[in-house]
C-alpha cells in the first residue's frame, strides 16, 4: 500500500516527531510505500490564495504534487499536537490547499456547494495521532473533543474515508519516559492493525 504521513510540529525533538518516526519505521517494516512530509521542516506555505479557491483555480507545482500524493494514497496518517482544540496552522493550511474540490471531494451536478459533497479520496483508512496537556474529562465534557469532530466528521468522512482511528496521548507535560515508550508501542500496534497487508 501507498501510505501518506503528515507531521506538523515545529520542534524536531517533540514526541510528535517520535510518533511520526515510529509510524514511518513500522510501515517500512511492513513493506508499504511511504510518503512522509514534515510540514515545518519543509516550510510548507499554509496560505491559501484567492486564485486557488475555485475547483479550476490556479496553484503551483508544489501544491499539485501534494494533491497527486493525496489522491494516490491508499492510507493516511496524521500526527500533530492539540493547540487550542485545533491542529497547528500549518496543518490547517495543508487541508485548505490540498484537500481541494476535484481532488478530495466534489459536489453532484447541479449542487453549487450547498449540499453534501461526494468523497473522492482513494484511501479507505485514516489514523490521527495527537498529543495534549488537557485531561480527558475536560477535553470531552467541556470542549467536546473538537479534534475528533474535525478529522472524523468534517474532513475524512466527507472525503470518502470511512475507516477512522484517532488516539490522543496525554498528559505530555507530566509524562514519564516509560509512558512514552508504552505510547510508541501502542502507535506501532495501531499502525500494524489498520495497515496489515491482506
Amino acid at each position: 500500500m501507498k501510505i501518506l504521513i503528515l507531521l506538523a510540529h515545529p520542534s524536531s525533538d517533540s514526541f510528535n516527531h517520535a510518533i511520526a518516526a515510529k509510524v514511518h519505521e513500522t510501515l517500512l517494516s511492513m513493506r508499504h510505500e511511504v510518503i512522509f512530509h514534515d510540514l515545518y521542516a519543509e516550510n510548507f506555505d499554509p496560505l491559501l490564495g484567492a486564485n486557488e479557491i475555485p475547483k479550476d483555480g490556479e496553484y503551483n507545482d508544489s501544491i499539485r504534487q501534494h494533491c497527486e500524493e493525496l489522491q494516490n494514497a491508499e492510507g493516511i496518517v496524521i500526527v500533530h499536537p492539540n493547540w487550542w482544540g485545533m491542529p497547528p496552522a500549518i496543518m490547517k493550511g495543508y487541508i485548505d490547499r490540498v484537500f481541494r474540490p476535484g481532488i478530495a471531494y466534489e459536489f453532484e451536478e447541479g449542487d453549487y456547494g450547498e449540499g453534501i459533497p461526494k468523497g473522492l479520496l482513494k484511501a479507505k483508512t485514516a489514523i490521527v495521532f495527537n498529543t495534549s496537556d488537557t485531561n480527558r474529562d475536560r477535553e470531552e465534557n467541556i470542549f467536546l473533543d473538537p479534534l475528533e469532530t474535525l478529522w472524523k466528521n468534517c474532513i475524512f468522512y466527507l472525503c470518502g474515508i470511512k475507516v477512522f482511528h484517532r488516539k490522543m496521548f496525554r498528559i505530555m507535560v507530566t509524562s514519564t519516559i516509560e509512558e512514552r515508550e508504552n505510547w510508541l508501542h501502542e502507535v506501532e500496534n495501531t499502525v500494524r492493525k489498520y495497515f496489515e497487508k491482506t
